[in-house]
């Protein structure tokens, strides 16, 4: 694997990018007041919703929700992923992307993430070895069918049954116990022992886009529960975001045009094994939106595959519905069920792989599944029957962007309902438009939120003011939510004064929180144009956030006073608030 793309340079190259300049040579702009507009790219509309702003050097889009720095713009135009994106703006510049060797210059990155990586690697080379050593591992995996050479593309290993197999190979010095245990790799108990979650189970290695093992999936070659067992969250794996397998159909097939969705390991491998190397699975639970737009942004046609029992009906309803708001024109979701009792690798097996490809073929499109699904348990010769249908149709089709495909969907509701499709639609609340409600009193814990939004989305659009404004160190561990992420942004900023916003965000692209923040990075506050105005408004929210978690600490001293009493450092604590 070529070495990793220094961080500096990735910082630099954001910077220096115009985003306007990127996006108007790919989809034109015009000047509106301080922004600009256009049509969105990625949904179908009449009305341009879609604004750049050089300011915040940020996009967003009303109607979709799709927003982002240049580089993100560059990822979803282009269908690109992290690396190809940065080469692909690094070449706009005639910029040659320089690629680290040996040792990371990066301390910040070196201690976050670069240890984990390396002890997972480690461990799946563990695994590894070990299933070529267990006749009973092997005699598992050749039952179900699997040669060595797809154990060897998807890294399949065996954990063998021991408590403490991983430690006793990789050391029991502090570095690795930590790293064993922030990964997951290793549970650690109240009384301090430790011990290896995998054991006596088939190995799945997860990785992410860039071929990095992230986490692993288990599976017991006999009875036992649970059936399958996945590392828990950490700092470089999140389930809801990863598919398993898609590093590999990509390494497989080199211009993939669609991606079958299963839902375990072994339908994936089973499915490789048989020549369909383009199945990935969603770790075990319902796909999620994360994982949909990942999945879209290497394919436009997805093929949802699942068991044909009310469990498998569940959860292709599940991810039609989280799919909805990702379906512009040119995208696609398909569904196909298999026969009760059977799976992508019970079937494959039977069938083989021609016969399954059939299969896929006469996969029924969302729309079809869309309506018959509503549809159950309804007399549409009614009209009442027709009433409820549309009822439970249109909130669905509100999710879609503006786009054909959604006039269509609306056309085949007509169909069904006698009722024109204009009036249907023009009856069904624009998620765009805002609704004038009656005000309610906000609680405390809306309050707190807001203010926190409000300062983090400050720090976000004028990281200059880190160097200006302090953020108390007692935020780092407040039980306010929001205020350790406020604090850890400020520290950050002010390691790094001259990063601009976009810079910074995109450090954030692989971290659980780029979400929120890029939604902070458009958050609209309360506008100043001079730095001494905007400096003020971000002292006094600071200020407001650190009565408010003084406020916080007091009430919890005071209760834990009556319920249990304080020890000394907690009781000066509590006495300090007296002279506040």
């Amino acid at each position: 694997m070529a070495g990793r793309i220094p961080q500096n340079f990735i910082d630099d190259l954001v910077s220096r990018a115009d985003i306007v300049e990127v996006i108007n040579a790919r989809v034109p702009l015009k000047k509106k007041g301080k922004e600009y507009s256009a049509c969105c790219p990625f949904h179908n509309e009449k009305t341009p919703s879609f604004t750049v702003s050089d300011s915040k050097q940020f996009y967003h889009c009303f109607g979709c929700g799709a927003h982002g720095t240049a580089l993100g713009f560059i990822m979803e135009y282009e269908n690109l992923d992290f690396v190809d994106a940065v080469e692909a703006l690094a070449s706009e510049y005639n910029l040659d992307v320089p690629r680290e060797t040996g040792h990371f210059n990066n301390a910040e990155s070196k201690d976050t993430k670069q240890p984990l990586y390396d002890i997972l690697e480690k461990s799946s080379e563990l695994f590894k070895q070990q299933l070529k050593s267990s006749d009973k591992a092997i005699k598992y995996l050749q039952q179900r069918g699997l040669s060595g050479d797809v154990a060897k593309a998807y890294q399949i290993g065996y954990a063998p049954d021991g408590w403490n197999f991983l430690t006793d190979k990789l050391g029991k010095d502090k570095a690795t116990v930590d790293a064993l245990i922030d990964t997951g790799l290793l549970v650690s108990k109240d009384d301090g022992k430790q011990y290896d979650r995998f054991r006596d189970r088939i190995i799945f290695p997860i990785t992410n886009r860039r071929g990095h093992i992230i986490g692993f999936g288990g599976r017991v070659l006999d009875q036992g529960e649970p059936k399958y067992l996945n590392s828990p969250e950490n700092v470089v794996f999140h389930k809801g975001q990863e598919l398993y397998g898609l590093y590999e159909a990509r390494k497989a097939v080199r211009n993939l045009e669609q991606l079958i969705i299963v839902e375990g390991y072994m339908d994936v491998v089973a499915l490789a094994q048989h020549g369909v190397n383009y199945a990935i699975a969603s770790l075990g639970t319902a796909t999620t939106s994360e994982q949909l737009q990942r999945a879209f942004r290497t394919v436009r046609t997805l093929i949802f595959c699942y068991d044909g029992d009310n469990a498998g009906k569940k959860a292709a309803w599940r991810a039609l519905e989280n799919a909805l708001p990702l379906l512009r024109d040119g995208f696609e979701a398909k569904f196909l069920f298999l026969p009760d009792g059977e799976d992508p690798d019970s079937m494959i097996r039977a069938e083989g792989k021609d016969n399954f490809e059939q299969r896929l073929a006469t996969a029924k499109p969302l729309s079809e599944f869309l309506f018959e699904r509503l549809s159950e348990d309804l007399n549409l010769n009614s009209s009442e029957g027709k009433s409820a249908l549309t009822e439970k149709a249109k909130p669905l089709l509100s999710k879609l962007p503006e786009s054909v495909f959604k006039d269509l969907l609306y056309q085949n509701l007509s169909s069904i309902t006698s009722i024109p499709a204009d009036k249907l639609q023009s009856s069904t609340p624009d998620d765009t438009t805002p609704v004038k409600v009656a005000a309610k009193p906000r609680s405390n814990r809306e309050v707190k939120q807001n203010a926190t939004r409000d300062a983090i989305a400050l720090l976000l659009q004028h990281p200059k003011l880190s160097c200006e404004v302090q953020v108390p160190d007692v935020f780092k561990d407040s039980a306010i939510q929001g205020l350790p992420l406020l604090h850890e942004i400020h520290a950050l900023i002010c390691n790094h004064p001259d990063i601009s916003p976009s810079a910074f965000l995109e450090r954030w692209r692989d971290n659980k929180n780029f979400s929120a923040l890029q939604k902070m990075m458009q958050r609209d506050i309360v506008c100043h144009d001079d730095a001494d105005s905007l400096k003020n408004l971000l002292t006094d929210t600071i200020n407001n956030l650190t009565s408010k978690h003084n406020d916080q600490r007091y009430a919890m001293l005071e209760k834990k006073l009556q319920e249990t009493g304080l020890d000394d450092a907690e009781m000066e604590e509590y006495k300090s608030y007296f002279t506040m």
